[in-house]
């Protein structure tokens, strides 16, 4: 059993209807297909401290989403704590694209130091051919590849040692223990690529699980599905991993979470994916557009109005998220 005596509550103590109050789902269209997704649903509230978000994706139920409402309660009624550092660097990140393809993408993100590329949704041959595009173009970045925990242990094996190159392999096998056997695997043939854990990080649990398996070097976090910024910095604290902060898909609302987590970090030595802005082709708030790879700490950006009603989605999908809403306010208050 491992320990999480020194993790955070969640936030639990706002009325639902004082979150409703303000709420609106919007729908972000996206540039290219990401994780199936060519639209991004997002629900924006408005509290005291700013505006926030709620966003668990659509399969989530309310268990797991609370995690998501306690980081929308925390940034809309308390904010974030101060940061240590003034600037976050992030990565670009390239979607499972054709490798012809890559050039493109990568001109959306503007200067960068690390590059995250999509991989195991197409065959092996074509996410070599595609990390190598990458590599070719931007010679002097970091870059990791993402599998989603959609490789099988060969796969992933094959796959890192053909890229020797690769700062890291961010959840190429699904689970803690398979994790832990490709890492012990690779450090036999002599492979010095790191391994991140991402999906096998999804509650407070998770990343100590991770640690104490030795199953990755370093953890993905991300400010809603661990429940806030305090409860994630309390999370990489006890796990003692270096972390890299990560984006749900959030829209600029959301990143700004992000930013103030890994702002806050008290160690931060790899760049954060937190670009994700620029995978949307448009927003109701001012996008989180990197300047030279880097994105400052700050409050969320205040959406437009006109925008709002721009990509507002219909009456029956905003039916669905208020309902959403209130179905996972009971489940959060439950867990109080």
């Amino acid at each position: 059993m491992v320990a999480n005596s020194h993790i955070l509550p969640l936030e639990t103590d706002i009325a639902l209807d004082d979150l409703a109050a303000h709420a609106v789902a919007v729908g972000l269209p996206m540039n290219t297909p990401f994780r199936n997704t060519t639209l991004r649903e997002v629900m924006l509230l408005k509290g005291p401290a700013g505006w926030a978000e709620f966003s668990p994706f659509p399969e989530y139920g309310p268990d797991e989403a609370a995690r998501w409402l306690s980081a929308t309660i925390e940034a809309g009624w308390y904010g974030w704590p101060e940061p240590v550092r003034e600037v976050v660097p992030v990565n670009a990140t390239v979607p499972a694209v054709a490798p012809n393809q890559v050039e493109t993408v990568l001109a959306r993100f503007g200067p960068v130091s690390a590059v995250k590329v999509k991989v195991a949704e197409d065959d092996v041959a074509t996410d070599i051919a595609r990390v190598t595009r990458v590599r070719r173009l931007l010679p002097h970045a970091d870059i990791r590849i993402d599998a989603n925990a959609k490789y099988t242990h060969d796969e992933a094996f094959d796959v890192i040692t053909a890229l020797p190159f690769l700062e890291y392999a961010e959840q190429p096998v699904p689970g803690i223990e398979p994790l832990a056997q490709l890492r012990a695997a690779l450090r036999d043939a002599g492979s010095e690529v790191l391994i991140a854990a991402d999906e096998a990080v999804r509650k407070e649990t998770d990343p100590l699980a991770v640690a104490q398996a030795q199953a990755a070097d370093l953890i993905v976090v991300k400010v809603q599905p661990l429940g806030g910024v305090r409860r994630a910095l309390s999370v990489v604290k006890q796990a003692g991993l270096d972390a890299v902060v990560s984006s749900a898909l959030d829209s600029s609302v959301g990143i700004a979470g992000g930013v103030a987590l890994a702002a806050a970090l008290p160690r931060l030595n790899h760049a954060c994916g937190l670009a994700t802005a620029a995978l949307f082709s448009a927003e109701p708030a001012t996008p989180a557009i990197a300047n030279n790879g880097y994105l400052t700490p700050g409050p969320a950006p205040a959406p437009d109005p006109q925008l709002i009603e721009q990509l507002k989605l219909p009456r029956d999908r905003q039916l669905w998220w208020q309902q959403r809403l209130a179905e996972t306010h009971s489940q959060l208050t439950e867990k109080a």
